[in-house]
Formats: C-alpha cells, structure tokens, sequence
C-alpha cells in the first residue's frame, strides 16, 4: 500500500502500531465515570475538547483501584497540495490516497478527508480521528466523538447501565428522571440544579447494577430559550442568556450552560439511586402531581424508554434492582417549581412514602 507522506507526519510505515514514537502532546489523566483516563493527542486543539469537556468535574469512583483508560486523539492532516496541473485520465479513475492512522494499539485506514472513532473495550483504548473540517464544530465533535468514546469505554468495561436520563440528588441520594421528548426533562432539572440539588447529569446516566450508584459527566445543561420564561429576569437567566448557543443535528439550538463557571452544587460522588420518576407533558389539572406506578407499568415504561440498555447483559440485574425501589409518574404541574417540591419530598422520604400520599 502506498501512502502520501508530508513533512511534519509520524513514519507510520516504519513504526505502524507508534511503539517507538512517544505522544506528541500528553494530557495529565482525568478521574471520569469510575475509571481514570489518560488523554494524549497530536492536536492541541483536540487537547483543549478534552478540557471542556471534563476539567474541573468532580472525580468519581467506584473502587479504590479505578480501571484506567487511553483515548488517542488525532487530527488528521489536510489533502497535500496539489499541481496546477489539471489530473490525468488515471488520477480521475482513481480513487483518493488512503491515509494510514493508528494510535491507542489500533491501526486502520481512511480517506484524508474522513473522520471517525473506533472504540476497544478489550484493550480499554479508542482511537478518535478527527478531520480540519470537523474541527469546525467544536460541539460535534466533543459529543457525538470524544464523550462517545469515555461513555463507551467507561460503561462497557464497568458493566454499567447505560441510561438516556436525568438524574438529581440530595444527600447523597439519587433519582432518575425519564420521560419522552417534550416531557420538560431538561427543564426540571434546570429548576432543580437552581434550588440546591445535586447535579449529577442532563441526559446520560451510568449505574452500576450491583450497588445502585450512579454516575455521569455534570458538564453541561442544555436549554431552550422557551424554558427562561419562569425566571425571565433573574440572574440565573442572564447566566444562561450569556451562555453559547448550540445546534443540534436536529436543528434545535439551545444554551449550552457550563455548570462548572457557576456555583452549582455537581455531584461529589456517584448517588445512590432509589428510584425512577417518569416524567409526563400531561397536566395534573387540579389532581395530584404524583402517581404511583404498579410494577409492571413501570417495567413496559422502563423497556421502552431505554431501548438500547434493555439489550445489554446487565440490564437484567439493574432492572430487577430499580423496579424494586419503585416508580412513579409526575405528571405536569402549573409551575416547574412545584415538581422540584414533588421530587424533593422523594428524595427526603423515598418512593414509597411519597407514592401513598402523592402530592
């Protein structure tokens, strides 16, 4: 196979697999998710994702001993110039040179122009390739490459439950929240983090199965404009006004809010979890906020929230775990603040209380 080779470039030919060429750049290693990564990349600029991804979180674990984890980031450098010399009929034939990258014990190919990430639970290592022209979009490729590769390599190694949720505590401990699009997820816990709960994650949550302890990166809230109009002239929503404004794929722009600039109070440790509350768009009218769940509506509710997790092997355990703790739902109130007393109440009493005598 012939490679284009640029000044500046490692010789990937004569050391494939980087044994006897140190890391460009190093990035001290970062206690996340239970495990402790280490972080070394060829770009700076990658290095600088990292940080605003994970500087400054509160380090969680689950053992003494934390499992440790190597993610290797690298730019892929730009298409080599090219002659003003218009291409032969063989080089409009052909396809584009294929550039060799490896790093993290991976070695693979790809076009020049292409990003990607491959993730090896068995070597506790990924490998995130990122092109100039991604780089770009800082949050994209924060997101949808590096925090994909830490929640990869975090959960899968760990035996974690995967969760898309919410989760808020208080002393220590935990609730998830669940609930469709549209449900208000985001904006209670907004409304939580406000009132002095503890953060631990907007949409991605990690429970061990065995003790119930969960865990996640409390970096960032996202939300939507729509979501200011309860406290249109406090400070906490000059603090978000202020924030940057991201666009998802979808097309739906939100204030990305940095938990860490404010004093906020993130999870120190994992939160014991003691229990679910599914969260609804419909209103509870002039009944009550809280209704309790049988368990096997909270178990159809739980599959068919969590459709990926529902198919790993320690989702079973987990499962079994949670429905034992209970479930309820919240369905909406006329104010935000009156199911962050709902879920204050939970947390203080537990599941059962609340649920016979629902608020």
């Amino acid at each position: 196979m012939i490679t284009k080779k640029r000044r500046g470039d490692l010789d990937i030919e004569s050391d494939p697999f980087g044994e006897r060429i140190a890391a460009t750049s190093v990035r001290s290693s970062l206690l996340l998710m239970g495990g402790r990564f280490h972080f070394d990349s060829n770009s700076p600029e990658l290095l600088r994702l990292v940080d605003a991804a994970y500087a400054g979180l509160p380090p969680h674990r689950f053992s003494p001993n934390p499992p440790e984890f190597r993610v290797r980031l690298m730019l892929t450098p730009g298409p080599p110039r090219r002659g003003r010399r218009s291409p032969s009929s063989r080089q409009k034939s052909e396809p584009p040179p294929i550039l060799m990258l490896s790093g993290a014990d991976l070695l693979g190919s790809a076009t020049e122009s292409s990003t990607f990430v491959i993730v090896s639970p068995q070597q506790r290592s990924a490998l995130v390739s990122v092109s100039r022209e991604m780089l770009r979009f800082p949050y994209h490729t924060r997101y949808e490459l590096i925090e994909f590769a830490v929640f990869t390599l975090a959960s899968r190694v760990q035996q974690l439950a995967p969760l898309h949720a919410a989760c808020v505590g208080l002393n220590g401990r935990g609730i998830l929240l669940m609930g469709p699009s549209g449900s208000g997820k985001s904006t209670v816990a907004l409304h939580c983090l406000l009132n002095g709960f503890d953060f631990l994650s907007e949409d991605s949550v990690f429970v061990a199965p065995q003790s119930m302890r969960a865990t996640g990166t409390a970096n960032f809230l996202h939300v939507r404009a729509d979501s200011l109009s309860w406290f249109e002239r406090s400070a906490a929503s000059t603090l978000i006004r202020q924030s940057p404004i991201i666009r998802r794929r979808s097309g739906v722009e939100k204030f990305e809010v940095d938990l860490r600039r404010a004093k906020f109070h993130l999870a120190k440790d994992p939160l014991k979890i003691i229990g679910v509350a599914f969260l609804s768009s419909r209103s509870a009218g002039k009944g009550p906020l809280l209704r309790p769940l049988s368990q096997s509506d909270a178990q159809a509710r739980l599959k068919r929230e969590q459709a990926y997790g529902a198919n790993l092997p320690q989702w079973q355990a987990f499962s079994r775990k949670l429905l034992r703790l209970g479930g309820v739902e919240i369905l909406r109130g006329t104010n935000p603040s009156t199911t962050v007393e709902v879920l204050r109440s939970v947390l203080r009493h537990g599941i059962a209380r609340s649920a016979r005598s629902p608020a």
